[in-house]
């Protein structure tokens, strides 16, 4: 291969025709399910992509549910059994009419039209008649700037998408062993048991939390002025559910204190008794004010975050 076109020299070339074919049916495959959309909801494509395993359309409409879009997707294997013809002329831009899409070029237009469905100008190469494009799937659809992307599959992609999908499925339904068509109902009781059980374990942690702060007030010793103080640190998290249970076990008892300090995110909370004397919010949010932090609360309960972890042990000093 050289970087110029080299004059007066023959050379030889082969078209990968799988390669070509494998395109030529994805390609048809859009202008038909551009058509059965505008045909079914006047929904046009905006954008199409032809990837090297998946293609996709955007398509200007806001949502498409289950239901349409097996309708849509009926519609168009029902268009291509039908082996409408897949003509390709050239007409100039007056003569070119009722085009899907207006093309705003000038002069001679390469039309491809679908019998009776779709009139199109395009330069790409298409198959002869509509049954040579092969099934078409759609198999997912996202959401994408008020658009609808719809990802699609024609021929032997779609096929061995289809078996990849089955598998997947059939290998799901031998874990569960239920049977195939029952599997979605059973991963959804699954999923259910699960979330109970997750509810469940989240609220005897919280409760055991709760607990081990209580136990915690009892071991800590008060100050001179008659509060008992803690801090606790920990070297990363989140200052989470089982985090603010272990500090308001602690503070439901008379005269105390608790921060529970993060270093990554660099975090602090601080949760008081009400007879503690101190206000949580305003005193967390003054403190905090100081390292360049932001955070604030109630009376009782208060949380926030600095810039840097090396802040941490000032701020703990601070709110000591």
């Amino acid at each position: 291969v050289t970087a110029e076109p080299v004059e007066g020299v023959e050379v030889a070339c082969q078209v990968e025709w799988a390669r070509r074919f494998d395109h030529m049916q994805q390609h048809t495959g859009q202008h038909l399910l551009s058509a059965v959309l505008v045909e079914m909801h006047g929904a046009a494509t905006v954008s199409f992509h032809l990837g090297s395993e998946i293609s996709t359309i955007d398509v200007a409409i806001p949502a498409l549910d289950a239901t349409e879009v097996a309708a849509i997707e009926a519609r168009a294997n029902q268009r291509i059994v039908e082996n409408r013809p897949v003509q390709v002329s050239f007409e100039t831009a007056a003569e070119a009419l009722d085009l899907r899409k207006p093309s705003e070029r000038e002069g001679v237009l390469r039309i491809v039209a679908i019998e009776g469905l779709d009139r199109s100008p395009c330069g790409g190469t298409h198959v002869r008649a509509t049954g040579e494009i092969g099934p078409l799937l759609i198999r997912k659809l996202d959401k994408i700037r008020g658009n609808v992307r719809i990802e699609f599959l024609c021929g032997m992609r779609a096929v061995r998408r289809a078996r990849t999908d089955y598998d997947a499925l059939a290998r799901i339904s031998r874990l569960l062993a239920s049977p195939l068509d029952e599997t979605p109902a059973v991963v959804a009781a699954q999923k259910s048991l699960f979330e109970a059980a997750e509810k469940a374990r989240r609220r005897a942690e919280t409760e055991l939390a709760g607990r081990r702060g209580r136990e915690l007030y009892e071991a800590t010793l008060p100050g001179p002025d008659g509060v008992r103080r803690v801090v606790q640190r920990l070297s990363s998290g989140a200052l989470d559910e089982e985090l603010r249970a272990l500090a308001q076990g602690f503070v439901a008892q008379a005269k105390s204190v608790f921060v529970a300090a993060v270093e990554e995110p660099p975090s602090v909370l601080l949760a008081v008794s009400p007879d503690a004397g101190i206000h949580a919010g305003n005193s967390l949010k003054a403190a905090l004010s100081k390292f360049g932090g932001r955070g604030g609360g109630s009376a009782l309960v208060a949380q926030g975050s600095i810039p840097s972890r090396e802040q941490l042990d000032p701020l703990l000093t601070e709110l000591r």
